[in-house]
């Protein structure tokens, strides 16, 4: 279910922070589109930073010593023009945190996180050991406390969905500090964890219809029951209720089982946009014709779902954007576990509802196929870039403007070429020209093109790699 196509682009997004912030760590940039939530949440992601070195500075020893401003999650934080900026201005101004401010202070001094983040500075210090400090006094003091929460309420713009995404913004903080450390290990539990919301979001997808099924399940009961009953609302058209394909994905165990254990359910949130959904469904041509086809089958349920998705749902400017909130990291998802769902809902049609639910990985090959591409770069980074940069000083390409994505694709790209010999060559190399046009610049896929090409070429000269095509 999850192909090479998404595990590259997965590995290239995740290996551009990786070697970026092994050079530089940065905080979360403003998302967009810049939404009244997503202002607050990265307003109020801004001042949970300042609240942590405002937490650094007020923490002592005896003899005035301040462990925590030595702490190297401080220390880039006070590197950041941001933080700076915002550091200046409630100087002169209001902290939103600055009345809770000294009850933090004493809880965090006396919690046990503290106390054993100082003997281990005592022992050794490392980046990690760090960050994951702060990590634990945001999950485990400041974002359960009452007035923290109280004072999250107060701000402008305030919403629960705004400040679960402030904390997300939090979560990639850490992550990304971590990878600043060549955490390689970490990196790549980040990397485990990416794609397996990619499989949430497929096993989601797939339980859409069951969801919008039983809203319109409601309303015929609903419409049963009114005072005043149209011949239709007593004797109701129940071919959409009774789509045979949705009766096997609810009756699926590997379905219902993934959905248990990963918690995974629309939230009653999603009320108004599955209404929506269900509303456009039925206003639909596709709709009209289902309703009116002669035939009742399988076959029949599940194109008429199929169409469903491919033209409805996954064309829904909302429910796209619903997706997108509900996990960062299915932003570039979609697209592609949307066609799996599509395949998935013709197996059913195929194989009568029986072993139809995708693996997660077609064999043991795919699933290692991230990790080692991925510690391939990592370890041989030098290498790499040393092919990529002793072949920009024998053109005329201006290597000062070089995008760094260009850069990791084209890594990634020739690590692949030199480590997976049964992938063919020109499958790589396209695959990593669609990445670039798809994620770095307008001109980037011509120059990777011709940037992988010169690097193959010269490596075959030398006979540093085999494979032709």
């Amino acid at each position: 279910m999850i192909n090479r196509i998404l595990i590259r682009i997965k590995v290239v997004q995740l290996l551009y922070s990786y070697l970026l912030l092994e050079k530089h760590f940065m905080i979360e940039s403003q998302p967009t589109p810049p939404t009244k939530e997503k202002r607050y949440a990265y307003s109020l992601y801004l001042d949970a930073l300042v609240l942590a070195v405002k937490i650094a500075r007020d923490i002592e020893k005896r003899g005035g010593e301040k462990p925590l401003m030595s702490n190297r999650f401080i220390t880039r934080l006070l590197d950041d023009e941001k933080i700076k900026s915002l550091l200046l201005k409630y100087d002169n101004n209001t902290f939103p945190f600055g009345k809770i401010l000294p009850e933090l202070t004493v809880k965090i001094k006396d919690s046990g996180i503290y106390k054993n983040y100082l003997k281990q500075k005592g022992n050794e210090s490392s980046g990690a050991a760090d960050v994951n400090f702060w990590k634990g006094i945001f999950n485990i003091i400041i974002f359960p406390d009452e007035h923290f929460n109280e004072a999250c309420t107060g701000i402008e713009n305030y919403s629960i969905r705004g400040v679960e995404r402030m904390k997300e913004l939090m979560e990639f903080t850490f992550t990304n500090y971590l990878t600043s450390y060549s955490n390689l290990s970490d990196a790549l539990k980040a990397l485990e964890k990416s794609l397996m919301k990619a499989r949430e979001l497929y096993f989601m997808l797939l339980t859409l219809p069951i969801e919008i099924t039983s809203l319109r399940a409601q309303q015929i009961d609903e419409n049963r029951h009114k005072y005043l009953r149209t011949n239709e609302d007593v004797n109701p058209n129940m071919r959409f209720v009774d789509n045979q394909l949705v009766t096997l994905l609810e009756q699926n165990p590997r379905i219902t089982e993934f959905v248990e254990d990963h918690k995974l359910n629309w939230l009653p949130g999603d009320h108004i946009l599955l209404n929506s959904l269900l509303k456009q469904i039925m206003e639909s041509d596709l709709y009209k014709d289902y309703m009116d086809f002669p035939v009742s089958d399988l076959h029949t349920d599940c194109e008429f779902w199929r169409s469903v998705f491919k033209t409805i749902i996954f064309r829904n400017e909302n429910f796209i954007e619903n997706l997108e909130d509900k996990s960062v990291y299915w932003n570039d998802d979609i697209d592609i576990i949307g066609t799996f769902v599509l395949k998935t809902l013709k197996r059913f049609d195929e194989s009568n509802g029986e072993d139809v639910v995708m693996d997660m990985y077609k064999d043991e090959e795919d699933r290692q196929f991230g990790p080692t591409l991925f510690t391939d770069v990592v370890k041989n980074q030098d290498t790499l870039r040393g092919y990529i940069d002793e072949t920009l000083n024998k053109s005329n390409w201006e290597t000062d403007r070089l995008a760094f994505m260009d850069i990791v694709v084209c890594m990634t790209a020739i690590a692949e070429i030199l480590n997976f010999p049964k992938i063919p060559l020109q499958v790589s190399v396209n695959e990593y020209i669609e990445i670039a046009k798809a994620y770095s610049t307008a001109q980037s896929g011509n120059f990777v093109h011709g940037l992988i090409g010169a690097i193959v070429s010269r490596l075959q000269e030398q006979k540093l790699l085999l494979k032709t095509q």
